[in-house]
């Protein structure tokens, strides 16, 4: 890393360390356990059938290649950015801002996307009214300091786990009950539908990125990070199998694949239906969690990327009292909150998955890269990258357009710029 770059990172603009590997943990499954337990299953049962869980064990074993390689990159650069300081380190400046721009890019879409999931569960008429006050309100509460972040994701993270365990307990008893026309309803679907299922259930575990992005607020780096990304990572795939083989058993993949909101689909199968508000608590606390750890993530590599000048040197700029990027904060409000008002998230949202997708295949080609003794095994980030790489030929065509695309536009504008 370059000396300047180095100046830049410890100067007045550097963040405080101010995060163990318990605070850490609960960030990166907060936003592995947003919207995506409450909404993923539908497109993935639809793609896989009973072969849902198959699915979900190739996302997870994408995911842990990931996670180990941006843990190994993590602690060897423990900085703000993520892939896009790793990349930019280890690759060189075009693939961090490849990184950096793929991350942008899928996120913001995802933040919007889990705004609209509070306001669609909380007041369906005004979806986009209500998404925006809680994009205000989550950016307000991240700018106001990470530790602040961290306690609120606590108690959002706590509410979810509770949800999760009501709403698996009532499907497990609905699963006894005879069957209805719900659970032998024909599944779609089936094997050959794997890959593309485990390209949308990684959408799900791509929130320990979350904690490679605050690298540079982490107390101890290289003890802390590799931790709390494998209690993240393996807590999450649990509570997934869980809810998953409780889904299946109690309403199919059938029904799975058509339903707008499966969790509440299973507790009204359940003995009782009435506690389908449960879910919507839920589904609000986890959506909530996961948008403020998204909010945490693009805020800091909007940041490293301004320290480079891949973006406007402002957004580089530190509060001392509070010891975030204010500017950032703002900027990402501004973005997010046109995605809210502007609609039309579908097809952004797959484009989403790709472009996660893309900044994780970087990430695994800079860990290959790491001295000895500091990369994981070499077959590590060599399964990570090929799997990421599969798994983006698996999406939609359509999501996979829209992302490259946008990432085409992204690297002229930095031809334009350099020029």
């Amino acid at each position: 890393m370059s000396n300047s770059h180095t100046a830049r990172v410890h100067g007045d603009d550097a963040l405080r360390r101010r995060l163990g590997t318990r605070d850490a943990a609960v960030l990166g499954l907060g936003s592995m356990l947003g919207a995506g337990v409450f909404a993923v299953w539908a497109p993935a049962a639809a793609a896989a059938g009973w072969w849902l869980l198959a699915a979900l064990a190739v996302a997870g074993g994408v995911a842990w290649c990931n996670a180990t390689s941006t843990a190994a990159l993590a602690v060897h650069l423990p900085v703000s950015g993520g892939a896009y300081a790793f990349g930019r380190a280890r690759l060189g400046p075009w693939w961090g801002y490849l990184a950096g721009c793929a991350f942008l890019v899928g996120k913001t879409a995802s933040a919007a996307a889990m705004a609209l999931t509070i306001g669609t569960y909380l007041w369906p008429g005004q979806a986009r009214v209500v998404a925006l006050v809680a994009v205000l309100v989550l950016v307000a509460v991240d700018a106001a300091g990470i530790t602040r972040t961290a306690r609120a994701t606590r108690v959002l993270l706590a509410v979810t786990l509770l949800v999760l365990a009501v709403v698996v307990a009532l499907a497990l008893v609905a699963a006894t009950v005879g069957d209805g026309p719900v659970r032998t309803a024909t599944p779609t679907g089936g094997p050959g539908g794997v890959l593309a299922a485990a390209g949308l259930l990684f959408f799900a575990f791509a929130g320990y990125a979350r904690i490679a992005t605050l690298a540079e607020e982490v107390r101890d780096p290289a003890r802390t990070i590799p931790r709390a990304v494998s209690v993240a990572l393996g807590v999450a795939l649990a509570v997934y199998v869980v809810v998953g083989v409780a889904l299946l058993v109690a309403v199919g993949p059938a029904a799975l694949a058509g339903s707008d909101r499966p969790l509440a689909d299973a507790v009204a199968a359940g003995p009782a239906p009435a506690l389908r508000w449960v879910v919507t608590v839920g589904a609000v606390a986890a959506a909530g969690g996961a948008l403020l750890g998204l909010v945490a993530g693009l805020t800091r590599t909007a940041l490293a990327m301004a320290r480079e000048r891949d973006l406007p040197a402002p957004l580089a700029r530190v509060d001392a009292r509070r010891g975030t990027p204010l500017v950032a904060h703002a900027a990402l409000a501004v973005a997010v909150g046109a995605l809210v008002l502007t609609g039309g998230l579908t097809a952004v949202v797959g484009a989403s998955s790709a472009g996660v997708l893309v900044y994780y295949a970087v990430a695994n080609a800079a860990a290959w890269t790491l001295p000895a003794g500091e990369r994981p095994a070499r077959w590590v980030p060599a399964a990570g990258l090929v799997a990421c790489l599969v798994l983006v030929a698996a999406l939609p065509v359509r999501s996979v357009l829209v992302a490259l695309g946008v990432l085409a536009v992204a690297l002229l504008v930095r031809v334009a710029l350099r020029r």
